[in-house]
C-alpha cells in the first residue's frame, strides 16, 4: 500500500529552473535534486551554472542538463525553447528576476525594458511554450516567483514592482486558460530573503534590522525557506491548487502593530 507522503514526492518529475546558478534559485536546484528530480537549469552566469550542476550531479549520481541563456536576448530564449525536451517538463519554476533601483524621477529607460525583459516577458515566452505539452498531457505545475512588491508599493523600483506584480496577475490569467486540462500555475512572493539581490539591505545594520522588525518572525529569510513550498506545489499533494499567491514573508503582510 503506497505511503500517504508519496504525494509529496517529486522524484523523477522532469523540472525546469531559471536563474539557477546563483541565490534561490541554485537552492531550488539542489533540494529538487536531492529529493530525486530530474533538473534542467538554466542561467547567464555560465560558470557558477556548472559549479551548481556539477555539485547536484556528484551528490545525487543524477544527470544534470545545463544551459547558458541570457533571458534579456529574445533569440537566445527561443533557441532554448527549440530543444526537443520543452513539451516534456513536469515543473518549470520561473526563478530568474533582475532589480534595478532608483526612484521613477531618475529611473531609466533601458532598465525598465531590461527588467520587464527578465522579469516578465521572459516567463511569459517559457510559459506559453511549456504549457503546450503539459495540456496535451493533462499534468503540470507552473511556479512563478513573485515577490512582496507584487502585493506592496515598495519604494525606489518601478520596473521591479511592476513586473512581478504583472507576474503575479499573468499567472491568474494562464491559470484561467489552462487549469482546465490539468495544468496548474501558482505564484509565490518571497520576503526579504538572503540572498545576492538584497546584499545592500542586508549589509547595512540599519536596513536589516528595519526589514526584521516588519516580519512577524523577527528575522530575514533563507533560501531554503521557500523549499517546503515549492516542493508541495509541485507535487501532486497540490493537485487541486492553481491561481493561487503565496507569500513566504515571515508574516510582513500580515502584521499590524
Amino acid at each position: 500500500m503506497s505511503d500517504i507522503y508519496d504525494i509529496f514526492s517529486v522524484k523523477e518529475k522532469k523540472v525546469l529552473i531559471t536563474g539557477a546558478a546563483n541565490g534561490n534559485g541554485a537552492e531550488f536546484a539542489r533540494s529538487f535534486g536531492k529529493a530525486g528530480s530530474r533538473l534542467t537549469l538554466i542561467d547567464v552566469d555560465n560558470k557558477n551554472l556548472i559549479s551548481i550542476a556539477n555539485e547536484i550531479q556528484s551528490e545525487t549520481g543524477n544527470d544534470i542538463k545545463r544551459y547558458n541563456v541570457d533571458l534579456s536576448n529574445t533569440d537566445s530564449i527561443d533557441k532554448f525553447l527549440a530543444l526537443k525536451e520543452i513539451p516534456n517538463f513536469d515543473v518549470v519554476i520561473n526563478n530568474a528576476g533582475v532589480t534595478i533601483g532608483n526612484d521613477i524621477l531618475n529611473y531609466q529607460d533601458d532598465d525598465w525594458e531590461l527588467t520587464h525583459k527578465i522579469n516578465l516577458t521572459a516567463p511569459y515566452k517559457i510559459i506559453k511554450a511549456v504549457s503546450k505539452g503539459m495540456c496535451e498531457r493533462g499534468q503540470g505545475s507552473i511556479i512563478n516567483i513573485t515577490s512582496l512588491a507584487a502585493e506592496m508599493g515598495f519604494p525606489g523600483n518601478p520596473g521591479y514592482v511592476s513586473s512581478k506584480g504583472g507576474l503575479k496577475q499573468l499567472s491568474k490569467a494562464v491559470a484561467s486558460d489552462i487549469s482546465k486540462y490539468g495544468v496548474r500555475i501558482n505564484s509565490v512572493g518571497p520576503g526579504y530573503i538572503k540572498t545576492n539581490m538584497t546584499s545592500k539591505s542586508w549589509n547595512d545594520k540599519n536596513l536589516r534590522s528595519e526589514r526584521s522588525n516588519r516580519t512577524m518572525l523577527d528575522r530575514w529569510g533563507e533560501s531554503n525557506d521557500l523549499v517546503g513550498l515549492l516542493i508541495f506545489l509541485a507535487s501532486d499533494a497540490s493537485s487541486y491548487i492553481t491561481g493561487q499567491d503565496f507569500y513566504v514573508d515571515g508574516g510582513w503582510l500580515s502584521k499590524g502593530l
